[in-house]
C-alpha cells in the first residue's frame, strides 16, 4: 500500500484513554478525523478493531547482542521484530552500532537514541559502553548528547569487584557537572541503576530518569516524585536477577544476595513508586541477552505490579509518547498505530496480537 491509497480505521479508535472515537482515516500517510472528500471506493482500503497509537518501548537496543555491536542485518531483524510486535517508537537506551540507517527505512519504527552508554573503567558489559574515569565524564556526556537524539545513557551503579557487590560508579560533583552540561546541550539523561546507593545523588543532581531502579525505597521514592524523574522498571529483565546470582553466588555472594532481594520486592518498588506519583514507562531492555518484541508481557507485568490497566497502556501509548516528544492519534500526526481484536483497556493480553500494524500510513504487518 502506498501513501497515495486512503486508509479507513473504523470500529473504536482509542485517541486517549477516554478519548474513544468511531473512525479515522489516514491520508497522505496522516492522521485524520475528517472523511477526505474525492475519494473513490477502490481508493479505500479499510480496517477494523480498536486502534490504539503505535506502542513505544522506552528502554530498548537495537544494534546490540550479549557481546557488544551488532551488523546491520541483525539490527534490522531486531527492528523488525518490535514492529511486528506494534512497537513503532523507541527509545534506545544505549548501543555502540550506528543505526542511523533505520531512518531512512519507511518500515522500520523510529528510533530516539541515547548514543552510547557512558560507564566507569570495568564496571560494565564488555564491549558496550566509552568505559572512562569521572574527570572524563563531562566530555563523554557532550559527545553523546551530540551523536544522540536528546537523550545521554549513564551507568550509574554496577558490581564493584573490591566490595564484591553493587556500588555507585560517579561521584557527586562530577555527576552534577556532566547533567548540566547535558542540560545546556538540550539533552536529557537517564541512568541504569539496580542499587539503592547512586539514586539520592542522581536525582539531586537533576537526573531525568533511572532505568530499572529497583533500588528505591521510601527514603528515595518521595524525592523522585518532588523531582518529577521518571522510572523505566524493565520488570522483564528484572525477571532475570535470579539466574544472574546464581551464576556469580561463588564469587560474589554480596552480590548475589543484593540481586535476589531486590527482585523480590520488585513488584512492591514499582507499585510505591507509583502510588506515590513518579512518572513509570514501558521498556523490555531488548537487545544485550534479552529477546526483542516482548513489550506486551512488560505491560503484563506492570499490571501485576499493580498499576492500573488504563495507566499501564499510557505508559506504553499516549503517556509515553507526550513523555518523549512524540504525537499519538491527534489530527495531523503520522499514522503510526496498530489495531487489535478486543479493547485493550478491558485485557492488556491483548497486546500480544496485533491484528494490524500500521506505520507512517502504511499497513506492515
Amino acid at each position: 500500500m502506498t501513501n497515495d491509497v486512503v486508509l479507513h480505521v473504523k470500529g473504536r479508535v482509542l485517541a486517549g484513554p477516554e478519548d474513544v472515537r468511531d473512525e479515522l482515516w489516514v491520508v497522505g500517510g496522516r492522521v485524520t478525523y475528517d472523511r477526505p472528500l474525492g475519494a473513490a471506493a477502490a481508493d479505500v482500503r479499510t480496517v477494523t478493531g480498536w486502534a490504539l497509537p503505535g506502542l513505544v518501548d522506552a528502554h530498548c537496543h537495537v544494534g546490540l547482542d550479549a557481546h557488544g555491536a551488532v551488523d546491520e542485518a541483525t539490527s534490522e531483524k531486531q527492528a523488525l521484530t518490535d514492529r511486528d510486535a506494534g512497537t513503532l517508537l523507541i527509545r534506545d537506551a544505549g548501543s555502540p552500532a550506528d543505526t542511523r540507517w533505520i531512518d531512512d527505512r519507511e518500515d522500520l519504527p523510529k528510533i530516539i537514541r541515547a548514543g552510547r552508554h557512558i560507564a566507569r573503567t570495568r564496571r560494565y558489559i564488555r564491549n558496550y559502553a566509552h568505559e572512562i574515569e569521572p574527570a572524563d565524564l563531562v566530555a563523554y556526556v557532550a559527545r553523546e548528547a551530540g551523536r544522540g537524539d536528546g537523550w545521554v545513557k549513564l551507568v550509574g551503579d554496577w558490581l564493584d569487584r573490591e566490595k564484591g557487590d553493587l556500588g555507585a560508579c560517579w561521584p557527586r560533583a562530577e555527576v552534577e557537572a556532566a547533567i548540566a552540561e547535558a542540560h545546556r546541550l538540550g539533552a536529557r539523561v537517564t541512568a541504569h541503576c539496580f542499587a539503592e546507593e547512586s539514586l539520592r545523588d542522581l536525582v539531586e543532581a537533576g537526573i531525568d530518569c533511572v532505568e530499572h531502579a529497583t533500588g528505591l525505597t521510601e527514603e528515595t521514592i518521595p524525592l523522585f516524585a518532588e523531582r518529577g524523574v521518571a522510572i523505566v522498571p524493565t520488570l522483564v529483565n528484572i525477571a532475570t536477577f535470579p539466574r544472574l546470582a546464581a551464576g556469580g553466588e561463588a564469587k560474589f555472594p554480596r552480590w548475589a544476595d543484593h540481586m535476589r532481594r531486590l527482585h523480590e520486592r520488585r513488584y512492591d518498588t514499582v507499585r510505591a513508586a507509583y502510588d506515590a506519583g513518579v512518572p513509570v514507562f514501558v521498556g523490555t531492555d531488548a537487545g544485550g541477552s534479552l529477546a526483542h518484541g516482548l513489550v506486551a508481557a512488560e505491560v503484563a507485568e506492570l499490571v501485576k505490579a499493580g498499576i492500573p490497566p488504563l495507566d499501564a497502556l499510557s505508559a506504553t501509548a499516549w503517556g509515553a509518547r507526550a513523555w518523549l516528544g512524540r504525537p499519538a492519534l491527534e489530527e495531523g500526526a503520522p499514522a503510526d498505530l496498530v489495531v487489535y481484536e478486543e479493547d485493550p483497556r478491558a485485557d492488556v493480553r491483548v497486546l500480544a496480537a496485533p491484528r494490524r500494524v500500521v506505520l507512517r500510513g502504511r499497513v506492515v504487518g
